[in-house]
């Protein structure tokens, strides 16, 4: 098997299981160690992949989350299922705003059933699927094109936000701990806080295995969204402590 071959084969594994063993690897492939050492070591470069001791992770990490084309083809199901319950809280006549995410593609996609509507939004995905559809006015966001997070980030996002107001934003996040939500790209992270100070209502979209997980980036408190949306109940410990601070979770899957 060639070289390109095999990474891409190794990273479709990835996509299925969220982590791999170099041991595994190197049985599975039929060649050696250092082969599928360099093989990991080139795809961690083009930041596709985060190394872990004796494999491999696309599991976001304190700094690290995997690329938007790696992310839209995981939890397809939980995905779709938080954004059809995301979808409930937008009226027609609205103006809504959207970040970036795979999840919160989805959401553009079933937003057309809402028109006419107004949707701002710097993800790539909901751009290209809302750009021909009438009934929705769509303000696209300019900025710096991030592969990585296939959207547009950078100081042109943010001032053009400035500029803009919404009804309700739709924010999606790669981890929570205790009542703070975090990201790990600081870039990002101001995107999503100039949607959240720009719109009268915030959602909250996290799958809910992302609940007791931390990034290096303090996004905002659990307390500053008006709605906190997951696809099926965390770990009994987080709905605890949720119910403590008497914030209410949206479960997806009810």
């Amino acid at each position: 098997m060639k070289r390109d071959d095999r990474q891409q084969a190794i990273m479709d594994l990835l996509v299925t299981r969220g982590e791999v063993d170099l041991d595994a690897l190197s049985d599975h492939f039929q060649v050696s160690r250092m082969t599928i050492h360099r093989d990991l070591d080139d795809l961690e470069t083009a930041g596709l992949l985060r190394k872990i001791r004796g494999g491999a992770t696309i599991r976001s990490g304190t700094q690290f989350e995997s690329d938007f084309r790696f992310r839209e083809r995981q939890d397809r199901a939980a995905k779709t299922a938080m954004a059809e319950a995301a979808q409930h809280l937008v009226e027609p006549g609205m103006t809504v705003m959207i970040n970036d995410g795979s999840m919160a593609a989805i959401l553009g996609q079933l937003l057309v059933s809402k028109r006419p509507l107004t949707v701002i939004s710097n993800n790539a995905a909901v751009i290209d699927t809302l750009r021909a559809e009438p009934g929705i006015t769509l303000i696209a966001l300019g900025g710096v094109y991030s592969a990585k997070f296939n959207a547009y980030l950078g100081k042109v996002t943010e001032d053009s936000l400035a500029g803009l107001r919404a009804d309700i934003c739709f924010i999606s996040a790669p981890a929570v701990a205790g009542l703070e939500v975090f990201h790990m790209d600081d870039t990002v992270v101001r995107a999503k806080l100039a949607m959240m100070d720009q719109a009268a209502q915030r959602v909250l979209l996290v799958n809910h295995s992302r609940f007791d997980q931390v990034a290096l980036h303090r996004l905002a408190g659990l307390s500053d969204f008006d709605h906190i949306i997951t696809d099926t109940a965390p770990a009994p410990e987080s709905r605890a402590a949720l119910d403590r601070a008497g914030l209410t979770l949206t479960l997806a899957d009810t």
